[in-house]
């Protein structure tokens, strides 16, 4: 399964992993196939570097290791796809608009901006249980 996270599912996989440590599994197994691009990837960066993470670089490089090894790359087309629906905040476009452009099977997000979109978006709209349920984990 091609699957878009959105950060805030892979920050809480990578950095307070206890509750998702099955997601790592599954990722590192191939079980889902996380897809990302370089604005995903970028957001990712910035966010793993906030202060109240308190994580070195080395400790962030550490837990990119352990995650994007298992990505396959996207690249978002110059032409972004207009989307029939408006989202609440503009950061999260880009994972919809990667969902749309890779083709995935669905976006996964506890995001609540995200989630309100869940019936009338163009792309499945998954939370992270809903994800474990689909592949029996």
């Amino acid at each position: 399964m091609r699957v878009v996270f959105d950060t805030n599912i892979v920050l809480s996989a990578l950095v307070f992993g206890r509750r998702l440590a099955w997601l790592r599994g599954a990722w590192a197994r191939g079980v889902v196939i996380p897809v990302v691009c370089r604005e995903t990837t970028a957001e990712l960066l910035r966010v793993l570097a906030y202060p109240k993470f308190e994580l070195t670089p080395i400790e962030r490089d550490l837990l990119l290791a352990e995650y994007l090894p298992f990505a396959e790359a996207a690249q978002l087309p110059e032409l972004l796809p207009v989307l029939p629906v408006a989202c609440r905040d503009r950061d999260d476009v880009v994972f919809i608009q990667l969902a749309l452009a890779a083709k995935v099977d669905c976006l996964v997000s506890g995001d609540s901006d995200l989630g309100v979109l869940r019936d009338i978006a163009p792309v499945p709209i998954i939370s992270v249980d809903e994800l474990r349920r689909r592949l029996n984990l």
